[in-house]
């Protein structure tokens, strides 16, 4: 499942691709024994526990590899690009989902599959989102810890907080499990997004229209907060003075 949403992630999928490797997503996700996700309490545990598992299989760019990526981009502009292909991911996404969802309604049990694949939308938006979370941190001077458990931890708890991680604070993100309060604000915050992802459901192909602009809203938004967070963060560090403004 790590590589499925790790190809996921990817900045420029061609939506058949997307579609593919979200009904992958699905199958895999059924194959966990997942059949109790029309309970609430259980989609969340299986929700966080998912994010958890795949998010050490994120694929998150140095800032080296960035500036290869992206020649003749300084700070600002590099960050918009990211934030562009992102949003553009997620709706896909979106798009994608409402797209299995229009084949799913034809057939005579999808009553049950659905939240499956509300699950796996979700999982697969908050993985691109962990993406331009970690790329962010490097592109503003604030990589985060190295190391699986580390940066797991600090990418989840940027995600769920919408703040970024400051490095010159001792010990965050670099706990070796999620605490408690921490996986209480993923689940929090997964549970939101959860409902967002409802709208794929929408009839035939509405729903993927709906999905996928409330994705690309939601993570422009996320991005938003996160840059004005590690803007403000940057100028407080040492040596700030020469910072992005």
């Amino acid at each position: 499942m790590g590589a499925t949403v790790a190809a996921l992630t990817a900045d420029d999928l061609a939506p058949a691709r997307r579609r593919q490797l979200l009904t992958r997503l699905v199958g895999q996700a059924r194959s966990r024994g997942i059949a109790d996700l029309f309970k609430p309490r259980a989609a969340l545990r299986w929700m966080t526990d998912a994010v958890a598992d795949v998010a050490p299989h994120i694929p998150v760019r140095d800032l080296a590899t960035l500036r290869r990526h992206f020649p003749g981009l300084d700070d600002e502009a590099l960050a918009d690009r990211l934030v562009r292909n992102a949003t553009r991911a997620t709706a896909g996404v979106g798009a994608a989902g409402g797209g299995v969802a229009a084949v799913e309604w034809t057939v005579a049990p999808t009553l049950l599959s659905a939240p499956v694949l509300l699950a796996a939308e979700t999982v697969a938006v908050v993985s691109i989102e962990l993406k331009l979370i970690g790329e962010l941190h490097e592109i503003y001077g604030a990589p985060l810890p190295s190391g699986g458990t580390p940066r797991t931890v600090a990418l989840v708890q940027s995600w769920a907080s919408q703040r970024g991680i400051n490095p010159m604070v001792p010990g965050v993100g670099v706990s070796a499990v999620l605490g408690t309060a921490a996986r209480k604000e993923l689940r929090d915050t997964l549970l939101k997004r959860f409902g967002r992802n409802l709208t794929t459901l929408g009839p035939f192909l509405t729903g993927a229209a709906v999905a996928s602009y409330l994705n690309r809203r939601a993570t422009r938004t996320l991005a938003d907060q996160l840059r004005r967070d590690l803007r403000r963060q940057r100028r407080e560090l040492p040596g700030g003075s020469t910072a992005l403004p």
